[in-house]
């Protein structure tokens, strides 16, 4: 049965090379995505093959453009694996542009009312920056630190950035003990300043927030690697010493004695756990103390 063997190994062979050469995956001739209550789609390219030959992706989104102002779409959006990056420029000129990136994807948009205003949301128009005053009632110190990647020889609060998800009271804790190496308890937001044109904040605003730390430790094991010097410092001496720090720690410390004086009820932003209108989401709201 030679005839039936040779029918056979094709039928294998043609097997294998559809296994090899899977079919380009869309399912309609335009793209499928999901709409928001702003009515914009947002679209993952993931949808079609790696492999999709330029003219194809092209015709693709050129007919999924038409479909989406034929519904008076706002904005689109295209989630762009990194792997797909090759698509960037296609969509670019048929209008796309870059919204922001993050590790292995970019998110790109259209606005879409020739007519109208680009309402599109900005992407993170603010970081954030947290630090700890950390006070021994003890001895009445201060825990401070120098930066040895500062061109400012100022004694300051440690601190630094906070993570994406992370909680301003959790970020100082992390950021005093990775600095000291000593460990803290988060008690209150102190005070929170707003800069435009930080500079290292690729072009982004700044939000710090100084929070008062109840220390848990006292032994001091600096991280050499972003710390010069780190100590315990008197209240009243590092107050007293104007020139060995910036203004908003002069300030800061100015309200610390307050506090100190009058009550840290008069100073303090306590954290307050609420339930969001979100299912699910929590968040903390910061206020000073009150009785109803």
């Amino acid at each position: 049965m030679p005839g039936l063997t040779m029918l056979w190994g094709r039928a294998i062979c043609q097997r294998c090379w559809k296994l090899r050469h899977p079919p380009v995956r869309f399912l309609t001739s335009h793209m499928i995505g999901e709409t928001d209550r702003f009515n914009g789609i947002t679209v993952d390219v993931k949808q079609v093959s790696v492999s999709l030959p330029d003219e194809e992706f092209h015709s693709l989104l050129h007919n999924s453009l038409q479909v989406w102002r034929s519904k008076e779409i706002n904005a689109a959006w295209l989630k762009i694996p990194i792997q797909y990056g090759r698509f960037i420029p296609i969509a670019a000129k048929l209008g796309f542009q870059f919204h922001h990136a993050e590790e292995n994807n970019c998110l790109l948009k259209l606005w879409m009312k020739e007519n109208g205003e680009d309402k599109t949301p900005r992407f993170a128009t603010h970081q954030v920056g947290v630090a700890g005053f950390v006070f021994r009632e003890d001895t009445q110190s201060v825990l401070v630190v120098k930066d040895r990647k500062s061109k400012f020889s100022y004694w300051k609060f440690a601190g630094g950035l906070s993570d994406l998800g992370e909680d301003i009271g959790d970020t100082a804790v992390r950021e005093v003990f990775e600095e000291t190496g000593v460990k803290t308890e988060f008690q209150s937001v102190m005070s929170v300043r707003q800069q435009h044109n930080q500079p290292g904040a690729f072009g982004r605003s700044d939000f710090f927030f100084v929070c008062r730390m109840r220390p848990l430790s006292y032994d001091i094991n600096p991280c050499n690697e972003e710390i010069s010097a780190c100590q315990w410092m008197n209240i009243q001496e590092l107050h007293e010493g104007s020139k060995s720090v910036a203004p908003i720690t002069r300030r800061i410390l100015d309200l610390a004695l307050y506090g100190l004086k009058e009550g840290f009820h008069n100073v303090d932003l306590y954290a307050e756990d609420m339930e969001s209108i979100y299912r699910g989401l929590r968040y903390k709201l910061y206020h000073r103390p009150f009785h109803i």
